[in-house]
């Protein structure tokens, strides 16, 4: 028997299917919002309840980070990792025109007409919000929706940079459906307005009601406004903006420590789970899904999560299946630290390359449990699950694989645990919840924004942000200082962003921050590399790569295609818009 919705669930169902309707391929979705238009709606606090439920699913979930195109649809998936250097989606060598910079202008883009038809959504509830007898009584639902009004043009920031601002229900033949681009910083301006209009109207994560847990807080909109800020400021910085710069890096940084501050979350670090805690951070479910048996109410992690319930509301992407498809490259492993706190280059404990496991040895344990270590056992589905989670007899009887073979489906030689069920679940019905902000997150982006601020940062900010991302399961691995740094020749922009990119694989940030960074250019033009294949193991286990290109150090060049450019680090207006709308600047480049 099924277990009772909680309310959010039920409302938030209740407000989708009240708000759902077709897009089309206009600038907006100018069909009439029947199911809401009744003269009978909007009489209610209620009703603007229900109306802002509907915008929390569009939050990002995990049908647009562990595949490049959305499934059973055409939309590419801009934010996902695969379009940026550290992995592959799929079993075979599967690249993306993206991440090549080898896209072309489409005749429609449904990202861009998606988030159009769900601003007009927000606008005309903020429209009838705004005739409402009681305003107080439904302050709150107004801050959501202005929350997600600018969740969605931050989206289109990364996608397109200025982008038209419409900020009210706009009627077919409107003038303002042949108005131009608003420029970048009108948009950033515009996303900045509408998060802090909304902070005053929505309670602290402490005083939300058990029944609003999921809802949008004081913190969840801290944290984001943390998020766009740093984005936009280190944009501005590595462009020669150096002002703009930061006025927006300040403002990032003051976010993120009003969230830090508040005491309201922590790292999931359970010493029941020692340094595995993270992996099951991202599988846990209500039902048994790590040794320790804990359960969601264990995690203070999730600033906001996309929530998902195995009775409730199941995830219904072959998450697991296609997480075990994920293909990681050494792009991407060769960031992992040594033990010791130093990069592999200079560490004096990393073990080199002569085994299929040597590189897996004194490395940061993050390394070991979001990539599959050769040799080792792995459980995932209906039939291959764990029986008692103690790695022994029983548990290996049903493993999927007893002794991991990385040559097997891997163009690379790596391969990818992270966001696999290890309980038994059969295909589409995951149950963990999706982190659209978590505090790892919120501590990284103090970090970095204080550092790109001011040029340096100090020790104490180090161990209240990003050394505590670090240590949750590398107990003893060294801090990240200024002395660490300095005696060792590191540089401290450099380990700031390796700690990001590792920390946040695979959760749909890495193309995004070479953007920021200016840096895709450079990055995303070098080839993309498998494991060292001359002189090791592989040369006599995977014998079949005799004759796949290599580098002059022996490794497997799986991606040699590559030309991102100055044009690619933003999108081009789909021709149809501009066809409807010639006053829309087509994007530079493009």
């Amino acid at each position: 028997m099924m277990k009772k919705f909680p309310k959010f669930y039920l409302l938030l169902l209740s407000g989708g299917l009240a708000l759902t309707q077709t897009s089309c391929n206009d600038l907006l979705d100018l069909k009439p919002l029947d199911a809401i238009t009744d003269v009978s709606y909007w009489q209610t606090p209620n009703d603007f309840l229900l109306a802002a439920n509907a915008f929390y699913t569009y939050e990002r979930n995990f049908g647009e980070v562990a595949y490049d195109v959305v499934p059973n649809t055409t939309t590419v998936n801009y934010h996902a990792d695969f379009n940026a250097d550290i992995g592959f989606t799929g079993v075979a060598n599967t690249t993306n025109n993206y991440s090549r910079g080898l896209n072309t202008i489409p005749v429609t883009d449904n990202n861009y007409n998606t988030a159009y038809s769900r601003i007009r959504n927000i606008n005309y509830m903020l429209g009838k919000a705004g005739a409402f007898a009681t305003p107080a009584a439904i302050k709150q639902y107004v801050a959501e929706a202005k929350f997600f009004r600018a969740y969605v043009y931050f989206d289109l920031l990364q996608f397109y940079g200025g982008v038209p601002i419409v900020d009210k229900t706009l009627e077919p033949g409107a003038p303002e459906l042949q108005l131009p681009r608003n420029s970048r910083d009108e948009v950033v301006d515009f996303i900045i307005r509408d998060l802090t209009e909304a902070l005053p109207d929505v309670p602290t994560k402490g005083a939300q009601a058990t029944t609003d847990v999921g809802r949008v807080n004081k913190e969840v909109v801290q944290a984001f406004l943390g998020r766009v800020t740093l984005y936009e400021g280190t944009w501005q910085k590595f462009r020669g903006n150096a002002s703009r710069a930061t006025t927006l890096l300040d403002q990032s940084s003051a976010a993120s420590n009003a969230v830090i501050t508040s005491g309201g979350f922590s790292l999931f670090a359970p010493a029941v789970l020692g340094d595995s805690a993270q992996k099951y951070m991202f599988i846990l479910e209500n039902e048994k899904s790590n040794p320790a048996s804990l359960t969601k109410s264990a995690n203070n992690e999730y600033v906001l999560a996309n929530r998902y319930n195995f009775t409730q509301r199941q995830i219904r992407n072959n998450i697991s299946r296609q997480a075990n498809n994920i293909i990681p490259t050494r792009n991407f492993a060769n960031l992992y630290l040594s033990k010791d706190g130093l990069p592999i280059e200079k560490s004096p404990l990393f073990q080199g390359y002569a085994t299929m496991k040597s590189e897996y040895l004194n490395r940061d344990n993050r390394m070991r449990y979001s990539l599959k270590v050769p040799g080792r056992a792995y459980w995932f589905g209906i039939n291959n699950p764990r029986v008692d989670w103690t790695g022994g007899p029983a548990d290996l009887k049903t493993a999927n694989t007893v002794s991991f073979n990385p040559t097997i489906n891997s163009s690379t030689g790596y391969a990818n645990q992270k966001w696999i069920s290890e309980r038994a679940v059969a295909d589409n019905e995951e149950g963990y919840d999706y982190p659209v902000i978590r505090y790892a997150e919120v501590l990284l982006n103090y970090a970095e924004a204080v550092y790109e601020s001011k040029g340096s940062i100090s020790d104490a900010d180090l161990d209240k942000s990003l050394n505590l991302v670090r240590q949750r399961v590398n107990k003893t691995m060294p801090k990240l200082s200024n002395a660490f740094v300095s005696t060792n020749g590191l540089d401290m922009q450099t380990e700031i962003r390796r700690e990001r990119t590792i920390e946040l694989y695979m959760e749909g940030f890495r193309f995004d921050d070479l953007k920021r960074w200016n840096t895709a250019e450079t990055v995303l033009k070098q080839p993309l590399l498998g494991i060292k294949w001359t002189g090791t193991e592989y040369q006599t286990t995977w014998a079949v790569k005799a004759s796949t290109p290599k580098t002059a150090n022996g490794e497997l060049i799986v991606d040699a295609t590559r030309s991102f450019g100055t044009k690619n680090y933003l999108l081009p207006i789909p021709s149809q818009q501009i066809q409807l709308n010639p006053n829309l600047q087509q994007t530079t480049g493009w």
